[in-house]
């Protein structure tokens, strides 16, 4: 049996094999930005940008964080974004993988690529269809199936909180349900800065068509 400390290595070499395929075409979610957290290799930090649904334009900040036993175990996600959706948790963030893995997370079959496409697949309205069971705000999912239209107006709701300055730029931004901070920091580019990128890129304006 390996020692505790060869049991690491081969742990953090598996997550680290794992980033390394995100390379792989279609392996990364279009419109999903992920990098290790500085302070360990067991903490991947993401940035998803939503491009249509009831979430449209909503910008999602993610952590992942993996067991020490990976790949035995999935990573646990949260969401360090307040989003009303069925799946998330309103008191921590907690996002639900049961849908995706209701047979059960399997070693060498399933890959961390699979969470992420599962987390952008549940964005989507057709994924909605949900069991209550399965989810962990369970007042969102009662409201999707009870009164869809205020629960699309919740959901839009949040999509615009999520890309306030406040909520994007602020580091001590209060979330709704005290989640901790992640390492994700993004800044404000003065108008003269984002031109000479648009115009480095060929682009007139942004058009969100040329990331998804």
């Amino acid at each position: 049996m390996p020692s505790s400390a060869e049991t690491a290595i081969i742990v953090k070499t598996a997550i680290a094999i794992e980033y390394a395929s995100l390379r792989n075409a279609n392996h990364c979610p279009a419109g999903f930005y992920v990098w290790p957290s500085p302070s360990s290799i067991f903490v991947w930090d993401c940035v998803f940008f939503a491009h249509q649904g009831y979430y449209n334009n909503a910008v999602l900040k993610v952590r992942l964080t993996f067991p020490t036993d990976y790949p035995k175990r999935p990573p646990s996600v949260h969401f360090a974004t307040d989003v009303f959706h069925p799946l998330v948790s309103q008191r921590d963030g907690t996002f639900s993988l049961t849908p995706r893995f209701a047979n059960g997370w399997k070693p060498g079959k399933h890959h961390v690529y699979d969470v992420l496409h599962w987390i952008k697949t549940s964005f989507k309205k057709d994924a909605l269809k949900l069991q209550e069971k399965d989810c962990l705000n369970k007042e969102a999912y009662r409201l999707y199936h009870e009164n869809t239209s205020s629960f699309a107006a919740l959901a839009a709701q949040s999509a615009t909180l999520s890309q306030s300055k406040s909520a994007l730029f602020d580091r001590d931004h209060p979330s709704l349900v005290g989640k901790g901070k992640d390492s994700i920091i993004f800044k404000e580019v003065p108008q003269e800065d984002l031109a000479k990128v648009r115009t480095a890129l060929g682009l007139s304006e942004w058009n969100l068509e040329d990331f998804q």
